[in-house]
């Protein structure tokens, strides 16, 4: 979902996308800076180790775009490089994100994320809650076999309102247009639209890793 409408077709080509990318990738010609990426202006922080490079998925659990390339998305990441530190982070556009960037970091703070993290997904695009107020989430928390007092401590504690701000300090940093879109080593910037699918996105993201491991 973008400040400007996401293609469709970006979206149907993220839910097709083959295991072998980077097979694919290896026969194509190297993306090009100003078309399918852009550097930035000004490095964004990064907290992946000496060594290692950043990879940066920027998503909104409400985005139809991003329930589509979520699949895709976590094959990949289990797959990445052994080099590669990989981050979701959740945007704001305005304020009427804020709960869901706060329901994100909650459960990233208890077990079982992963699993959650995709119920988000279901429960908002299959079965149509919302999950766009603070009630609403902790009513559908409660429901998922989650210590909901426990959650709601962790939802409203300075440690996640502290994610929270980073999380719309790197969206800014990155200059983030729309979701989903990538990052890579605090220098690069590519989403659906410049790279022509969310698939293609992924091969760009590939590439900038080899060459920001490279130096």
């Amino acid at each position: 979902m973008q400040r400007r409408q996401f293609s469709l077709a970006a979206a149907t080509a993220a839910t097709s996308m083959a295991l072998g990318a980077n097979t694919a990738f290896a026969q194509q010609a190297a993306p090009k800076e100003g078309k399918e990426y852009v550097r930035l202006s000004k490095p964004a922080p990064t907290d992946a180790p000496a060594g290692k490079v950043e990879v940066v998925e920027f998503f909104w659990y409400s985005c139809p775009h991003c329930n589509a390339f979520e699949p895709t998305f976590a094959a990949w990441k289990q797959k990445a490089p052994a080099n590669v530190v990989v981050r979701r982070v959740p945007v704001a556009f305005n304020a009427s994100f804020v709960p869901q960037q706060k329901l994100y970091f909650a459960l990233q703070a208890m077990d079982n994320f992963d699993a959650m993290h995709v119920k988000v997904f279901h429960a908002i695009h299959v079965e149509r809650n919302k999950l766009a107020k603070d009630e609403d989430i902790f009513n559908w928390v409660a429901k998922q076999g989650v210590d909901v007092n426990k959650f709601k401590e962790i939802y409203n504690s300075f440690n996640v309102s502290s994610q929270v701000r980073k999380a719309t300090a790197l969206q800014q940093a990155y200059d983030v247009e729309g979701v989903p879109s990538m990052g890579v080593a605090g220098r690069y910037y590519t989403d659906g639209p410049r790279a022509g699918s969310m698939t293609n996105v992924l091969n760009v993201v590939q590439h900038l890793v080899t060459q920001s491991a490279n130096g």
